[in-house]
């Protein structure tokens, strides 16, 4: 067996908190006026769209005012030192690992996985598959994938 060290990292709402992104859970978090099965679930999607759009349109327009903290780059500075195999698992849709990743490129070996999704990424309700979606959502978006699809 070869002599690798390998490294999985879990990170959480906490390490984006530091960089202006809100919590869920805080006492003025996300939830507050919103129920999770209101916004956060495919039945939410399929009985107001509207609103669950509007819900993430909102946190997608606040990504640009943030930025990666010091957490964001040593872990990135971690990953592009790290010999062994390194998987970082976010439960984080923002993408402040991704762009700390593109400032300090990662060694082989590394992969991120973004467990709820990514804000800027859109899938079709048709297909599945995804796309990069940086802008604003509407409901009746079409798909790049199908001609029925929606985003």
């Amino acid at each position: 067996m070869p002599d690798r060290r390998n490294l999985v990292i879990l990170t959480g709402a906490g390490i984006s908190a530091e960089s202006g992104v809100p919590t869920f859970r805080a006492d003025d978090g996300l939830w507050m006026g919103h129920r999770i099965e209101d916004v956060a679930t495919p039945e939410a999607f399929a009985r107001d769209p509207a609103l669950v759009q509007d819900f993430y349109n909102k946190r997608r327009r606040h990504l640009p005012t943030v930025h990666p903290n010091a957490a964001h780059h040593a872990l990135a500075d971690l990953a592009a030192r790290w010999q062994g195999d390194f998987l970082l698992v976010t439960q984080n849709v923002d993408d402040l690992h991704d762009r700390a990743h593109a400032a300090t490129p990662p060694a082989p070996g590394f992969e991120l996985i973004h467990m709820h999704g990514e804000l800027l990424k859109a899938s079709c309700t048709r297909t599945g598959r995804v796309c990069d979606w940086p802008g604003d959502l509407a409901v009746d978006e079409a798909s790049p994938h199908h001609p029925q699809g929606r985003l």
